[in-house]
């Protein structure tokens, strides 16, 4: 018995290690490869060595999902961020028995287990022997030969057919070798990775650039690669994180990027939605951090301001002319619409024309331009100047003292001009003579040197004027000194009479008969900081103590002496409506106070400079917050629905409880401040009117504000009243509730803004689906509910069918009260075209008010 037990054993002990001898050169495989006996099935996963990426089967649309994938993500990120898919556009009908596998001759095949069909291979050209699939640290599927030591020699890499997203060290662009164009296009929704509308591509055509395209048609331009970055993202700063690389030879023309910090992950990527978005994983916070994205303003909008007009966020309105053009369709430019462009009105003579100098440019779209790599600047000119055709030139590489030689022979389109310290680089343009005058133009040779004699005076005339300007700062600061809080009244009198001019002008110290009832000169006069404590108390408004950037300049966080924090607006002196607004600012919010209008502390008038001085605000704007996905779920519906009412009663304040009835005319979620408690605070009243007596309407010719907040009365014909104000309002509510801003936002199968699509659910009745899903939980259906209504009556075509403000605080404080039904909103239903085929009523993307199509109109 013993030895039968023995013998057993022994047969045992001899099976197993005939199994392990079978086992041993598969068990010996790393686990981030697979071979021709290796396949991949569904239970299994090939994870790179550095444990950073993981390939595998996966469903994007959830467990009940019956779409399955194979794709690459990062395998320590909980929440599967999916960078790569090889069957894209064909899906598998199960996991079950699918099996991605290699064969003998280096050829990936991904098979269906449920049909047995083939849904994906590789693209390999040449076959080879002894091949092996591995995912490298990269997050690059690779194949291989098995005995290449180097692990560099790859006959196919998953890199050369990007989805949706750009790793570090992937290559977009043209390859010479494999005559492949890599481009990277979007999912077609949040859980379907079959290819969508937008594409973001490198156009190999003149100077290199990169577009985003939606359905092959232009929605926003990189601008040229001119030695150091993009000449349209002014942000792409190398740093010792992250580097970016262009490569424009003969080989190959592509874009890289490379982070060189490997505890942080980054990618860029094309959503859904047609945004273009870096985002960086920190891993001691686990979230993905958005750092930059386009298009970003309305100048990112391709031909915003069309041919030979420069868009500009800086002024107001945002579109210009260059120096010897005029707007093409002026009522069109008249009503902030820009895309017809701009036309010259003095003709060229090649002989004696010269060129104008624009400075810090987004260079016009380069697709038709002529590019030289070798010519220098002097030879780029001479180039120009003697073909009568070229209406532009510029260097293409701006690194050193510049190098290269770009000529535009063609309409220059999409040109945008950025502030003098962000970006973009010099171009000169064509001009006749007579304009160059006018601003300030590169001379021509064949002047006879008058342009040169010009030159030097001028020359001469500024360095006098920089000695004088040198000699009274010198002189000032002797003066001045440095003070840490607001000067009393008796320091206040003792300012310069420039100062006390100004202040007069602005209506901040009022003449007795200016208002009714106001018998002293001294009720509105404000405190005066010196410039020299807030420039200390800004760190000289460095980049790091700035808040924001807008039309009128820039705002800046200040930290007095005595630790009291403020915000500081600087008048930027390229603002050319910005001493007006400035003024106007200061006749209004000096004598406005209530808890939901910022206030304003003081004001700064020094030579050149004038600044208001600020409560600070910890929160910022509105809109940083609700338009922000990372952010907008700190505004659960509680905080939503009394920013609500906040607003309601600042603006009721402004309209009736105020001594004067005060239009704001630009409320939008930029101009909503909010503070610790995110308590809105109405800001900027720069574009403010008010009306005296019983005045209740008025008319201008020049038409102010923000597309997509406007009134039609107001956009169309100039009339702007307390109801002008109340519609801007109305979509405000509307973007509270959704998320969503009116600008911008399209419903994919109805083509209809915000305003639409909240009118289209409503008479649905399906309005609930409007409600932001980042709220969560609890909310209120009732207060939801109602505060969808009110928009909706706030947002009405007709003036008069629309709430005061009175009535609105009234509807959104009672649980009770009975609303009316409202009407058609204003700028959202697209023109009914009657199909002749069918009853059916179909909408067309452009709006109409009162039978006028509306067009773009925007403000600041």
């Amino acid at each position: 018995m013993i030895n039968n037990n023995k013998e057993y054993c022994f047969h045992q002990f001899c099976f197993l290690l005939l199994i392990f001898q079978f086992l041993r050169p598969i068990l010996a495989l790393p686990t981030d490869t697979i071979t021709p006996t290796q396949p991949l099935t569904k239970d299994q996963t090939l994870v790179s060595s550095d444990q950073l990426f993981e390939l595998g089967f996966f469903t994007p649309g959830g467990a009940n999902s019956d779409k399955w994938y194979v794709g690459i993500w990062y395998k320590e990120i909980q929440d599967r961020t999916a960078v790569w898919v090889a069957n894209r556009a064909n899906p598998l009908s199960s996991s079950a028995k699918s099996v991605l596998k290699i064969t003998e001759t280096g050829t990936l095949i991904l098979t269906d287990g449920q049909t047995g069909n083939s849904v994906w291979s590789s693209e390999q050209k040449t076959p080879a022997t002894n091949v092996v699939a591995q995912l490298l640290e990269s997050g690059n599927f690779v194949v291989r030969p098995e005995n290449d030591e180097t692990k560099q020699s790859y006959l196919w890499q998953s890199f050369d057919y990007p989805t949706d997203t750009l790793l570090p060290g992937m290559r977009l662009g043209w390859d010479s070798k494999t005559g492949l164009n890599r481009n990277i296009t979007s999912w077609k929704t949040p859980t379907d990775p079959a290819p969508g509308d937008y594409t973001f591509k490198i156009n190999t055509s003149g100077l290199p650039e990169i577009f985003l395209t939606n359905k092959q048609e232009i929605m926003y331009r990189s601008g040229a690669w001119n030695g150091i970055r993009f000449s349209g993202v002014p942000e792409m700063k190398p740093t010792e994180i992250i580097t970016f690389e262009f490569q424009f030879n003969s080989d190959e023309i592509s874009y890289m990027f490379e982070l060189h910090n490997k505890t942080l992950y980054s990618r860029l990527l094309v959503n859904h939605n047609g945004l273009l978005e870096r985002y960086t994983w920190i891993p001691t916070n686990s979230i993905w951090n958005r750092f930059w994205y386009a298009p970003k303003d309305q100048c990112d909008s391709y031909t915003e301001c069309g041919v030979s007009g420069i868009c500009d966020t800086n002024i107001s309105p945002i579109c210009k002319c260059m120096v010897g053009y005029k707007p093409k369709n002026q009522i069109a430019w008249d009503l902030r619409d820009g895309s017809d462009g701009c036309v010259r009105f003095h003709k060229l003579d090649c002989e004696t024309d010269e060129f104008n100098v624009l400075r810090n440019m987004k260079l016009p779209d380069t697709t038709w331009s002529f590019v030289d790599k070798n010519m220098n600047s002097d030879e780029c000119e001479s180039m120009c100047r003697k073909n009568c055709s070229c209406m532009a030139y510029t260097n293409s590489n701006i690194s050193g003292s510049g190098s290269g030689c770009v000529i535009w022979s063609s309409e220059l389109i999409d040109m945008r001009q950025y502030a003098a310290a962000e970006g973009g680089q010099v171009l000169y343009v064509r001009v006749s003579s007579s304009d160059a005058v006018q601003s300030g133009g590169v001379g021509s040779g064949n002047s006879s040197g008058k342009t040169k004699k010009v030159a030097m005076a001028a020359g001469i005339t500024v360095g006098i004027a920089l000695l004088l300007v040198v000699f009274t700062l010198c002189f000032l600061s002797k003066r001045r000194k440095y003070q840490g809080s607001i000067r009393t009244k008796s320091e206040n009198r003792g300012t310069s009479e420039r100062s006390q001019e100004f202040l007069m002008n602005a209506a901040i110290i009022p003449s007795k008969r200016e208002f009714s009832g106001e018998t002293s000169t001294e009720e509105f006069e404000l405190p005066l900081f010196d410039f020299s404590t807030l420039a200390m108390a800004t760190e000289n408004f460095s980049d790091a103590a700035k808040l924001g950037q807008g039309g009128f300049g820039c705002v800046y966080k200040a930290i007095l002496v005595e630790g009291q924090e403020v915000a500081v607006k600087r008048l930027s002196k390229n603002s050319g409506q910005g001493v007006e607004e400035f003024k106007n600012e200061l006749r209004l919010i000096a004598r406005l106070q209530h808890r939901n209008l910022v206030r304003l502390l003081g004001c700064c008038v020094d030579m050149e400079e004038k600044m208001l001085i600020y409560e600070y605000l910890e929160n910022k704007s509105l809109d940083s917050i609700l338009f922000n996905k990372q952010k907008s779920s700190l505004l659960d519906w509680q905080r939503r629905f009394n920013i609500i009412c906040g607003i309601a009663r600042g603006l009721l304040y402004l309209h009736q409880d105020s001594r004067f009835r005060i239009i704001h005319r630009d409320l939008k979620a930029s101009n909503i401040l909010l503070d610790k408690d995110l308590t809105p605070k109405i800001s900027d009243f720069g574009m403010a009117r008010i009306f005296g007596g019983d005045e209740t309407e008025g008319n201008t010719k020049r038409v102010v504000g923000t597309y997509g907040y406007m009134s039609p009365e107001y956009a169309m014909d100039g009339l702007f009243s307390v109801k002008s104000d109340v519609f801007s309002f109305g979509v405000l509510v509307l973007e509270i509730v959704t998320g969503k801003k009116n600008r911008g936002f399209y419903n994919q199968n109805n083509h209809l803004n915000l305003l639409g699509h909240a009118w289209r659910l409503w008479k649905d009745g399906t309005s609930l689906e409007l409600l932001d899903p980042s709220v969560g939980e609890p909310f209120s259906l009732s207060e939801v509910m109602r505060c969808i209504q009110v928009g909706l009556l706030c947002v009405q075509e007709q003036a008069e069918d629309r709430p005061n403000m009175a009535t609105a605080v009234l509807m959104l404080g009672s649980e009770s009260a009975s609303l009316p039904q409202p009407k058609n909103p204003g700028f959202c239903l697209g023109r009914r075209t009657l199909d002749s085929d069918s009853y059916s009523t179909n909408y067309e993307e452009t709006c109409t008010v009162n039978q006028v199509t509306v067009t773009a109109i925007d403000g600041r």
